[in-house]
């Protein structure tokens, strides 16, 4: 066990650094941050930071030479370099889970390889292999880069009438890719599990989630959606994280279609955006419950408080000066929470609010009427 008082690393210096990094404070850690660019969102809470490529070894091993263990804020670190670190010290979730979960093929063959359920796929790298893919997928279609992709980059949805493979796979110009056959769904869902081989797993409340232009919108909590679907969800959460020996936190997203079958759509090894509700409505916060497994401390409870409704803030609220937070400030129930980030730009997460009220549908009426008030959507 790692106590309180200690040194602990994170990998990256965004918005779920700080989170992590707030939590570990209030823990009475101290959090030390590595990112190429100063004084971020996490930099801004930090004991310490380290500004260097994430390739520079020397900076690596002075990082990990003044921690106890170090973690990852998101996925697009290279694995040699979290693999150096681990030389030094212990690194949660592992490089290899990292590894799995960084590269859209790899981790549709790891799901595919384990039996869980998914949309069919087919993993491409020419025009040749495309067309071998769409008549294995079928149309509608989409085209995913294998790596670096989120909040819908490198994404290309292919239609009824496509063009040719040829004209595809240029105008996508990627190396490799994974196609998926679109799977039309009722809703998105989310969830969060955290914890330790020793410890066991638990699973924070799904979280439903809505997106308008592949940026998550805003979440409900609990997800309108039958408790048997909400349970089976839960279950692969956890059958994931026993697979992956995981210590730290595992976020999967689900499609839900019209059958009532999952399928799960993707997994990120490290707090989630639709996870930020627990900051606010659960016993432990999913940060705090990172900061737990990292550190080999009993899990805390992921218990539900009251109902709530989170609503990103993206940098397209931004004009020449600061939006008017009065409309979240002036409700008693809403929580507003601003990550620090010195530039705001269209689609670049800025914060969020939470609503938080013991009816679920009042807590989304509220937060759907700040939302509106803001200027969203």
């Amino acid at each position: 066990m790692i106590p309180p008082g200690s040194n602990i690393g994170v990998m990256g210096g965004g918005q779920l650094g700080r989170m992590f990094a707030l939590a570990a404070r209030r823990m009475g850690y101290r959090p030390h941050v590595f990112d190429p660019s100063p004084g971020g969102p996490a930099g801004q809470i930090a004991e310490s930071e380290i500004n260097a490529a994430f390739t520079d070894e020397a900076a690596l091993e002075r990082f990990a030479r003044g921690v106890e263990a170090v973690t990852f804020e998101f996925e697009n670190i290279p694995a040699p370099s979290l693999q150096a670190l681990a030389r030094v010290r212990p690194v949660h979730p592992s490089p290899e889970v990292l590894l799995i979960c960084q590269n859209r093929e790899r981790e549709k063959t790891f799901l595919s390889g384990k039996g869980y359920p998914l949309a069919p796929f087919a993993v491409v790298d020419s025009a040749e292999s495309l067309r071998a893919g769409l008549a294995e997928t079928g149309v509608p279609a989409v085209l995913k880069t294998a790596s670096f992709g989120y909040d819908g980059k490198g994404q290309l949805k292919i239609g009824d009438a496509p063009p040719s493979p040829e004209d595809l796979w240029k105008s996508f110009a990627a190396s490799r890719a994974v196609l998926e056959k679109w799977i039309p769904h009722e809703c998105e869902l989310s969830v969060i599990c955290g914890g330790a081989p020793e410890t066991g797993y638990a699973c924070f409340p799904a979280a439903e989630n809505v997106h308008t232009r592949h940026i998550l919108d805003y979440s409900i909590v609990p997800a309108r959606v039958d408790p048997k679907i909400l349970r089976e969800a839960e279950s692969i959460a956890l059958a994931l994280a026993a697979d992956f020996r995981l210590r730290g936190l595992l976020a999967v997203e689900f499609f839900l279609p019209p059958d009532g079958k999952l399928l799960v759509n993707e997994l990120a090894p490290r707090p989630h955006n639709s996870g930020h509700y627990t900051f606010d409505a659960c016993v432990t916060n999913q940060f705090e419950q990172q900061v737990r497994a990292l550190c080999g401390l009993p899990l805390g409870s992921p218990r539900l408080l009251t109902p709530v409704v989170m609503v990103n803030l993206l940098g397209d609220l931004w004009d020449d000066s600061d939006p008017d937070w009065s409309p979240v400030l002036n409700e008693p129930a809403a929580k507003l929470h601003l990550y620090g980030k010195a530039e705001a730009r269209p689609g670049r997460k800025m914060g969020h609010f939470c609503v938080l009220d013991p009816s679920p549908e009042e807590a989304l009426q509220k937060a759907l009427a700040i939302r509106a008030k803001l200027g969203i959507g």
